[in-house]
């Protein structure tokens, strides 16, 4: 279920210009009482929400394995490809923040707040 010589067919141009802004209430997240904002461009967030689009349809079909009495062995084999996608989702939400997101932070004089921040999510993350 990879897919991917056809997401690169069917993908659309986008400007490298085009960004997205979005803000973190920190409340929500239970940092402190400041907010950050990240920058992202559309193509990066294209990206990632394709990929997680094609691991929602792997995660169908799994159940459909799962309801039509499959192997087991199968059934958890395309249960492992699922998590090395997530992990892949991962990795590239992480590089992009370190690059863009922990840069920017690093510029405006907020980077112990950031950094902070990225240690409680991997706490979180990490097993």
């Amino acid at each position: 279920m990879n897919g991917s010589n056809r997401l690169k067919s069917e993908s659309l141009p986008i400007s490298q210009s085009t960004e997205h802004f979005h803000s973190h209430d920190v409340d929500h997240h239970e940092h402190g009482d400041s907010s950050h904002s990240h920058v992202h461009s559309e193509e990066s967030l294209r990206k990632i929400v394709n990929r997680l689009s094609r691991i929602e349809g792997h995660i169908r079909g799994i159940k459909t394995m799962v309801q039509q009495s499959s192997p087991c062995p199968d059934v958890l084999l395309q249960i492992a490809a699922v998590r090395g996608a997530l992990d892949r989702v991962a990795r590239i939400v992480l590089d992009e923040h370190l690059t863009e997101c922990i840069a920017r932070a690093a510029q405006d004089g907020n980077i112990d707040v950031e950094i902070e921040q990225l240690k409680a999510a991997l706490d979180r993350f990490m097993p």
